[in-house]
């Protein structure tokens, strides 16, 4: 399994460059493929030695080559958490058809928390079709986060998708705007991924590490209480907390 971690931690970085592609070029509706990746200050096209996923950031201390201002530490930051969350999804459910789509959910959550957060929308671009592959996926290969040798099911992720989108539905009618559409769609995608249960789990931890970020910048920062703070990525925190250890979480709340 070393090879394997290794190779799905190199694939993590790779996809995970491409990751931020998406993530500034989405929400600005620019062509994922052209123009090619370049530098945001100079313009200058970056070379593909100097776009090696963490190790180029590295080489080059955090700047560009030709007009030498700063990269931002975020860059080297999506990739290793992508090139992370993978090598973690292998290590919990091993190799397998389930994999990819997996990883494909983990590389979805990091793009719509990042999205979220420097644009709060989340693009329906992702969580439209991840709901379609997150069924499809669901009836044959995914896994129960709460019973990693069982099959999820179709029905169970039927009821995941439906319980997410409603349940946030009825959370943006109560707070009256509080909650976006973006919101409800990513809980119904991450419902057909995971389950009814994951669902439940990630809203409560979505809830509790937001709450404690809220208190913080009301503490530390002078917020007010009615400053926006993106919900998406305490969801998506939420989300790939569940799904890497739901099990575990509910065993230990059963026997608390």
């Amino acid at each position: 399994m070393t090879a394997a971690y290794i190779l799905a931690f190199l694939l993590g970085s790779i996809i995970g460059s491409f990751l931020n592609v998406c993530i500034f070029r989405l929400p600005r509706d620019i062509s994922l493929v052209k123009p090619s990746s370049r530098c945001p200050s100079c313009d200058t096209p970056i070379k593909p030695y100097d776009n090696i996923p963490i190790f180029s950031f590295l080489m080059l201390g955090g700047r560009c080559r030709y007009c030498r201002a700063k990269i931002s530490p975020r860059y080297p930051l999506v990739e290793a958490l992508n090139a992370i969350f993978y090598v973690i999804a292998a290590w919990r459910y091993g190799l397998g058809w389930h994999l990819p789509f997996l990883c494909l959910f983990c590389s979805a959550m990091i793009v719509i928390a990042f999205i979220d957060l420097d644009f709060q929308i989340i693009p329906d671009f992702i969580t439209l079709p991840g709901v379609i592959i997150g069924l499809i996926a669901a009836s044959f290969v995914l896994p129960d986060p709460f019973a990693r040798d069982s099959l999820l099911g179709l029905k169970e992720g039927v009821i995941g998708a439906v319980s997410g989108g409603v349940l946030f539905y009825l959370i943006a009618v109560l707070s009256r705007g509080g909650m976006g559409g973006g919101d409800i769609k990513m809980m119904a995608m991450v419902g057909s991924f995971t389950g009814w249960k994951s669902v439940l789990l990630t809203t409560f931890a979505g809830s509790l590490f937001g709450s404690f970020v809220g208190l913080f910048l009301m503490v530390f920062r002078g917020k007010g209480r009615k400053t926006k703070v993106p919900f998406g990525p305490f969801l998506a925190f939420g989300a790939l907390l569940t799904l890497f250890f739901g099990q575990e979480l509910l065993a230990l709340y059963l026997h608390r």
